[in-house]
């Protein structure tokens, strides 16, 4: 039972996963931030400053705006920087170092073809002799 946990543990899918997940994490942990430090401020001077930027109150309660406008900010921030700081990359890596499958196909149509022509010559492919 453990063996088979372990094995599961280090398939290279769950530490690819894993890193991902906290690669996100720290990722949307940053850009959040930023969020906050910059781009929730700059909302509320372009839209009066002092007190009255970034809400508006209707019988009392009070609309922050600013927070939603932010929150819209930073998720659009969030998933641009997740593509193309770890889902480009990754692709492209993958694409590196997998055969193209249009290679793949014509390799294994090649051999097919061989082998049927050695077939039909009457020859053993695997050992290269006359039947």
């Amino acid at each position: 039972m453990l063996k088979g946990f372990k094995e599961f543990l280090l398939r290279g899918n769950v530490i690819e996963l894993a890193v991902a997940v906290v690669m996100g994490s720290a990722l949307t942990a940053l850009v959040a931030t930023f969020g906050t430090a910059f781009l929730e401020p700059l909302i509320v001077l372009v839209t009066g400053g002092d007190e009255v930027g970034g809400e508006f109150a209707i019988n009392g309660v009070v609309f922050p705006y600013a927070v939603f406008i932010n929150g819209l900010l930073v998720f659009a921030m969030t998933a641009a920087a997740v593509y193309f700081v770890i889902v480009v990359p990754a692709n492209k890596l993958a694409a590196r170092f997998s055969k193209p499958k249009a290679a793949q196909v014509d390799e294994q149509i090649l051999l097919l073809r061989e082998i049927r022509d050695s077939l039909r010559a009457g020859q053993n492919p695997a050992d290269g002799s006359n039947g």
